[in-house]
């Protein structure tokens, strides 16, 4: 067993995709010894500004011998009536470079086939490598690739050097067009020498041994381990923050490719003046993590505080002057940011309304400040149904989209409806209207936050159902692979909303009022409305799925298409406890059952029972069970406070008489009275499960 290392050396490749190509490159490298059947313990990554590498530690020396079977033609075809090989059977034994005789017969399921069997000698593992590592590189998800000068090799950086050894001997190999196992510059054996820190220790880096790699590295000021560098640099955020008393805004995504900006990670803390403290802090945050890649400070209570870190890459000797140099940097991009909020302040939010009005939302559905109204209409309709103030609301409706049309929100997009808030405080504006101008956009991706305000619920709800009844009626649905005005999130995002804050409102009711504010721009307003409908019922069934709900229960409940969203997931968490229950089984089954025999059945089916005709003491037993079944669930069968759960959990108690129905009752009657009654009361059974759910889709 030996260790492997490789490294590919270039240019700094991409700090933003660096995390991606290390795991891309291992697991790629890590499916192909398993699929060359190379044994191996243990395959680490590693992955620094200029370097990719892998080290494969316990490999073995070469694959394993093997019998590959070859099958040939059928024996019917291989031989004549007289026993002697065909021509199909002499071809295919000088494919192999046999002699006929030494063809066997392979027993298949369709018949018998002519064959050989053949060992197959392991290639030494060493052979191997070089095609699999390139093979690895050749498909890492890069998307535009680079040559360097006349190079035919492309990568998504030049590349400059490469290091690939068994323990202590170089592999000889040609990778990204690049030799080792050959001596180059000043006696250095190619594929043996790395490079250490640019700044720091810029000659070649001698690695002694596979083990050795990261010692040699390290030694060169380089942790080459991504993992291990990510670790230092929270650790040493962590100590600077607290130092001042304050908490890191530490984001992954930043984390990740502050980690692939630098060797040799060292934080330092600097400052900037308290008077941009002014400014929205979001704009500030915005600015130091997007241009400048420095992690902010906060107190307790999520407050910005006049202190920044970054990481530099060099151990600087005068850390002074490398501060310094970084307030001096930050200063004019604060400044920047105070100037575009002061010159916002010069006239009232609403004013800036007036620019909306000449701004498009949509060529076909009118200005920004037509959606305005249109939100404000909407959301004050809302208000109305859960007792919020309408004036408010409506107030909050026709500000919703103002700073739009702010420098601060020109300058930093990500601020909208963030800028509406500070600047509706400014003007003095009710707490309720200027904090539903930023929970408008709420949730903003999978998982975040919801409108914590009446006001920006009814907001949040106006606004995407605005743009979800527009951009269907002007024909615009997202496709398979297309949804550029997130019409997915948007439907998601009602439904979140409804469910999550328990609010009773119906769909049908809510989209009713929005098609109204397109009367006159959309031509077909049925359709629209049926479009849009079916387009929010279709994503129940993703929202469930990623809550791991099991596609059927979720079938179960659409069969029902309730219309109140908040009702429909009532009826998922009943049908989801019902289908823990012992008689689950037999009644799904049941349901099935009676379900066909209700489909089958000609004519219309009588809604009652009537008693005269039940005959057989099993239908006698199953009628009475449904009178008391009937009885139970009617004081939980209310819409607005339904108990699904309690219903279901009555109606269990109907799977012996309804057993006990099926084995001893024939329903289809020749007595067209017995069997019309028989069929009533299958239509009795039916109708109180379809009160939650449609069980009969339940696969148990």
């Amino acid at each position: 067993m030996s260790t492997i290392l490789f490294e590919l050396g270039t240019e700094e490749l991409p700090p933003k995709n660096l995390k991606t190509l290390r795991d891309a490159l291992n697991n790629h490298v890590a499916q192909s010894l398993k699929d060359a059947n190379i044994r191996f313990d243990t395959i680490k990554s590693f992955a620094a500004p200029r370097r990719l590498a892998l080290q494969i530690q316990g490999i073995s020396e070469k694959q394993p011998d093997k019998i590959e079977q070859k099958r040939g033609p059928a024996v019917k075809a291989a031989y004549d009536k007289d026993g002697n090989p065909t021509k199909a059977a002499q071809g295919f034994a000088q494919g192999l470079g046999i002699d006929v005789k030494d063809l066997i017969t392979i027993k298949g399921d369709k018949g018998d086939y002519i064959g050989y069997e053949m060992n197959v000698i392991g290639q030494p593992v060493a052979e191997l490598l070089p095609s699999i590592f390139q093979k690895a590189l050749d498909e890492l998800p890069i998307a535009k690739r680079m040559r360097s000068g006349a190079e035919r090799s492309e990568f998504v950086r030049p590349v400059k050097w490469l290091v690939l050894l068994k323990d202590d001997q170089v592999l000889p190999a040609t990778i990204q067009g690049l030799t080792s196992g050959e001596a180059g510059l000043q006696g250095f054996e190619k594929g043996r020498f790395s490079l250490g820190h640019r700044f720091h220790h810029p000659d070649m880096v001698k690695i002694d041994t596979a083990d050795s790699y990261e010692q040699n590295l390290a030694e060169a000021h380089v942790i080459a381990d991504f993992d291990k560098r990510q670790q230092q640099i929270k650790a040493q955020v962590q100590q600077l923050a607290d130092e001042v008393g304050a908490t890191a805004i530490v984001p992954q995504d930043l984390l990740d490719e502050v980690t692939a900006l630098v060797d040799y990670p060292v934080a330092l803390r600097a400052s900037f003046e308290p008077r941009f403290l002014q400014v929205p802090q979001e704009a500030l945050i915005s600015t130091m993590q997007a241009d400048q890649k420095y992690f902010c400070l906060t107190d307790s209570q999520g407050k910005l505080q006049p202190y920044f870190i970054f990481i530099s890459n060099i151990d600087s000797k005068d850390k002074a002057q490398v501060i310094a140099g970084n307030e001096k940097v930050v200063r004019p991009r604060l400044a920047d940011a105070e100037f575009f909020f002061l010159q916002d302040q010069k006239q009232p939010l609403f004013a800036l309304t007036e620019n909306l009005k000449t701004r498009v939302f949509q060529d076909k559905l009118g200005t920004i400040w037509e959606k305005s109204e249109r939100i404000a209409k909407l959301a004050a309709f809302i208000a109305t149904q859960i007792g919020e103030d309408v004036e408010q609301t409506a107030r909050a409706g026709l500000l919703s989209k103002a700073d739009l049309a702010s420098t601060l929100v020109g300058e930093f997009p990500e601020l909208q409806g963030v800028a509406g808030t500070y600047y509706a405080r400014l003007n003095q504006e009710p707490e309720a209207v200027a904090a539903a101008i930023e929970e408008q956009y709420l949730p903003k991706f999978s998982g975040d936050k919801l409108p914590a305000t009446n006001i920006g619920t009814a907001l949040a709800l106006a606004d995407r159902l605005d743009t979800l009844v527009g951009i269907f009626g002007i024909d615009q649905a997202p496709t398979g692979s297309k949804d550029p005005f997130s019409l997915r999130r948007a439907a998601i995002g009602v439904l979140r909303i409804l469910i999550e804050k328990q609010l009773p409102l119906n769909l049908v009711v809510l989209l009713e009022q929005a098609l109204l504010g397109y009367v006159g721009k959309i031509d077909d307003l049925p359709k629209t409305f049926k479009q849009v409908m079916d387009f929010i019922n279709s994503r129940y069934r993703a929202m469930y799925e990623d809550q791991g709900v099991s596609v059927d229960t979720i079938m179960a409940v659409q069969a029902l298409q309730p219309q109140v969203p908040m009702d429909f997931d009532h009826r998922i968490k009943a049908v989801q406890a019902f289908r823990d229950l012992p008689p689950a089984q037999q009644l799904a089954e049941a349901n099935k059952r009676v379900a066909n025999i209700l489909a089958k059945a000609e004519g219309e089916i009588a809604t009652q029972v009537q008693t005269a005709y039940l005959q057989e003491p099993a239908e006698k037993a199953l009628y009475q069970a449904v009178q008391t079944a009937a009885q139970s669930i009617e004081p939980h069968q209310h819409t607005d406070n339904a108990n699904y759960t309690q219903i279901l959990q009555s109606l269990a108690t109907l799977q012996q008489p309804l057993d006990n129905f099926f084995e001893q009752v024939m329903v289809n009657s020749e007595d067209a009275n017995l069997k019309a009654n028989r069929l009533a009361l299958l239509k009795k059974v039916r109708g109180l499960f379809l009160t939650v759910a449609d069980i009969s889709e339940l696969q148990l």
